[in-house]
């Protein structure tokens, strides 16, 4: 059976190992215009040795944002400060995908300029807005109309074309953890009556509509889908969680993507999830709280291709390494996740520092 130190073909590049760094939201972007600063070059550059760097979550248009200091991809400015950064991974043997984003109405009009969020139907999510005090709620969303839902087809090929242009290896679509996507996914939040609610197949019209974007932008060989197999993000319920990302599954195998990115609780033996990589043709890379125990027990039972880390990529920007000679490793603060420029974010030490 594979082991996480061997190399593995995700569409249309080999990798040379099976550790995938998670996209993680870090706020560093604190540039006028949610541009890309010369700290994140240093960030990424230093995990470059990933068999595959996920970004972070990276807006795809004004009104997708949610949270302060987190970068776009929606112009041409961002575009151009994006650019020394796949080429600091390139420079170092990397590989990087960026990973596309829209919040949906996990957002707040304090982000958007006055404007009330955006979402499937006018349900609020659950608890507060992150990183305003005092505590805010949510509010309630507006209903995306039919116009909306095409033109957002014209924004996703844009930032599409713009990844592309500034240099990275392929794109992953935020399908994930209670944002827009999902949110059209789930019953819990999506009671539309026209071709984007009720069944499955129109809750997850829109999902596949935009992965068929990307694919004409990019090939199938370089597009993944990053999903929440769980439904445990934001207010998400569904009655049939199984037939629903069995019927994702299968459709996004179909289109012969390159991966499928799971977030779930891999220590449950029955999960929705196993159901996604049954009936899934391409890469497999399981997330959520992985040791290096678990994640090669992960490929040995077949559970997963590949295996993804996050808060110990935020501590060991050479992790492949680490692991890889059984060394120690440094332990995250969160305390220093966001907001805090270098501290916490390119000072964890290497092991040649040590």
């Amino acid at each position: 059976m594979p082991t996480l130190f061997e190399p593995i073909q995700v569409g249309a590049y080999t990798l040379p190992n099976r550790i995938i760094m998670a996209p993680l939201t870090r706020s560093r972007a604190n540039n006028p215009g949610r541009i890309p600063n010369e700290l994140m070059i240093e960030y990424y550059r230093q995990r470059a040795s990933a068999g595959l760097i996920l970004t972070e979550a990276t807006s795809v248009t004004p009104m997708g944002v949610g949270y302060p200091d987190t970068p776009g991809i929606w112009n041409d400015a961002q575009t151009e400060g994006w650019k020394p950064i796949t080429e600091a991974v390139h420079a170092e043997g990397g590989r990087i995908f960026m990973q596309l984003w829209h919040v949906g109405r996990i957002s707040d009009p304090t982000y958007l300029g006055g404007e009330l969020p955006v979402a499937p139907s006018e349900i609020a999510a659950p608890g507060h807005v992150s990183h305003i005090r005092p505590y805010k709620p949510f509010v309630v969303p507006r209903a995306l109309s039919l116009v909306e839902i095409k033109n957002l087809h014209t924004i996703y090929r844009r930032a599409a074309e713009n990844a592309k242009t500034a240099g990275f290896d392929g794109v992953e679509l935020h399908g994930a953890n209670g944002y827009l996507f999902d949110q059209f996914l789930h019953e819990s939040t999506n009671t539309r009556t026209d071709e984007y609610g009720g069944s499955i197949e129109n809750r997850a019209r829109f999902l596949l509509e935009i992965v068929d974007v990307l694919i004409d932008v990019w090939g199938a060989d370089k597009v993944g889908v990053h999903l929440a197999p769980a439904s445990d993000g934001a207010g998400l319920e569904d009655s049939n969680p199984e037939a629903l990302f069995t019927y994702v599954a299968q459709q996004l195998s179909e289109r012969h993507i390159a991966f499928i990115f799971a977030r779930e609780d891999t220590k449950e033996e029955h999960t929705v999830g196993r159901l996604v990589r049954e009936n899934f043709d391409g890469v497999y890379i399981a997330n959520q709280g992985l040791d290096q125990t678990r994640a090669a027990m992960l490929l040995e039972h077949n559970r997963a291709d590949a295996v993804s880390f996050g808060q110990l990529f935020i501590a060991n920007p050479d992790l492949v390494e680490r692991l890889q000679q059984g060394t120690e490793l440094n332990q995250p603060n969160p305390e220093t996740y966001y907001f805090n420029a270098e501290k916490g974010y390119t000072d964890y030490p290497f092991l040649a520092d040590v």
